[in-house]
């Protein structure tokens, strides 16, 4: 019998076209439209455009590095990437080394670049929980104590982030974590208790702040208070309102000038409704569906050839690149309270545009590796794989 062993080296990379073609088409239409969406942010017009590229440019250098590193590398740092993160959590809310900004304390500043952490606590949760359930998949699927276990360090990293404020990772690093979980095989008894702990906490943490309390009423109804708590959401609402079916042309919106609050990062979206229309808004969503969609055949196929690693780090990644897009153009569209969320690989940033482009590049080096391993298996089988 013939053992298929695990790449370390891949003579020719396997890329998945349809990956290909819909990361780069998020990558431009979301430079052009911050390109739009900044334009008027800055005496330079071309300021935030120059830097988009800059950070599109770091984003495609250090994910091509991620392409070289085999999975089984990632694998067996998993729980030392978590620590690190955490790690960095603390560190950014340390005063006089957090870069604040809008109230918040979420960035770092190295060498001029600055970068959220939370982005890059993202990016190790799912290769944390990938490796979690592949060693313990038994136990997760018999004994409920193993779903807490993860759950006391996402609630560590929770409460880091909650001290920035950021509310809306820890939803997100949650959900990562939740959703690995219940496809490793948790029983949906302890899947929904555990879900519903967690909905309770997530309800009384909205309850006893107030700022979280006037964004979900605010949400409800954004026009009784439309110059205070509910100003983004009014504004975002009269942006998709304009845009009709093909939008008032690309550069020509006015809600980006100075009405719109962060255009350019969490509310390109209402750009996009604005200038592209219904049109522009059924592209995006499209290809973060067909993301998603290609991203979750990715890990089945892993699944089914036993690659249990890959194949979680696959569905973690499509878990949160398809949450984190949800959330984002559903704030846009009024369906969601108000979160500050960029929208992956489209919104400006340097830091999130680095760890979404190392994310893809990661998926890519699994799909990679499990067509190097079709490659070598018989055909029967490599058959049954593709079927």
């Amino acid at each position: 019998m013939k053992v298929i062993m695990k790449p370390s080296r891949i003579g020719r990379f396997h890329y998945e076209p349809y990956l290909v073609v819909v990361f780069f088409s998020l990558l431009l239409i979301g430079y052009v439209m911050v390109g739009s969406a900044s334009l008027h942010k800055s005496a330079d017009a071309f300021n935030y455009i120059r830097k988009q590229s800059l950070n599109i440019s770091i984003g495609l250098t250090a994910g091509y590095f991620v392409t070289r590193v085999p999975i089984r590398t990632w694998e067996k740092y998993s729980q030392g990437l978590f620590l690190f993160g955490l790690v960095l959590l603390v560190i950014v809310i340390v005063p006089g080394i957090g870069v604040k900004v809008n109230g918040s304390t979420r960035w770092l500043s190295l060498g001029g670049f600055r970068f959220q952490v939370s982005e890059i606590v993202k990016y190790f949760s799912v290769i944390y929980m990938a490796g979690y359930v592949t060693r313990h998949q038994k136990a997760i699927r018999d004994s409920a104590f193993s779903l807490f276990k993860p759950i006391v360090l996402f609630g560590i990293a929770c409460l880091l982030l909650l001290l920035e404020p950021d509310f809306g990772s820890s939803v997100v690093i949650i959900t990562i974590a939740m959703g690995i979980m219940y496809l490793a095989g948790a029983r949906l008894i302890q899947f929904i208790t555990l879900l519903g702990m967690l909905s309770f906490l997530a309800s009384l943490l909205v309850y006893i702040a107030p700022y979280r309390m006037k964004r979900v009423t605010s949400f409800l109804d954004p026009w009784a208070d439309a110059k205070d708590t509910g100003y983004q959401l009014v504004h975002a609402l009269i942006s998709f309102g304009r845009g009709e079916w093909f939008g008032v042309g690309l550069g020509s919106g006015i809600e980006k000038l100075f009405y719109l609050p962060e255009g350019h990062t969490d509310f390109l979206f209402s750009v996009i409704a604005e200038e592209l229309g219904l049109a522009g808004v059924l592209t995006v969503i499209s290809l973060f569906a067909v993301f998603v969609w290609r991203t979750f055949l990715i890990a089945e196929a892993a699944e089914q050839l036993g690659e249990r690693f890959s194949a979680y780090i696959a569905y973690g990644l499509g878990i949160w690149f398809g949450f984190q897009s949800l959330v984002n153009m559903g704030v846009n569209m009024g369906i969601l309270p108000t979160k500050g969320l960029t929208l992956p690989l489209m919104s400006y940033g340097g830091g999130s545009m680095l760890i979404m482009c190392c994310a893809v590049a990661l998926l890519f080096r699994v799909n990679s590796e499990i067509e190097e391993i079709k490659a070598n298996m018989p055909k029967e089988r490599s058959k049954w794989v593709n079927a």
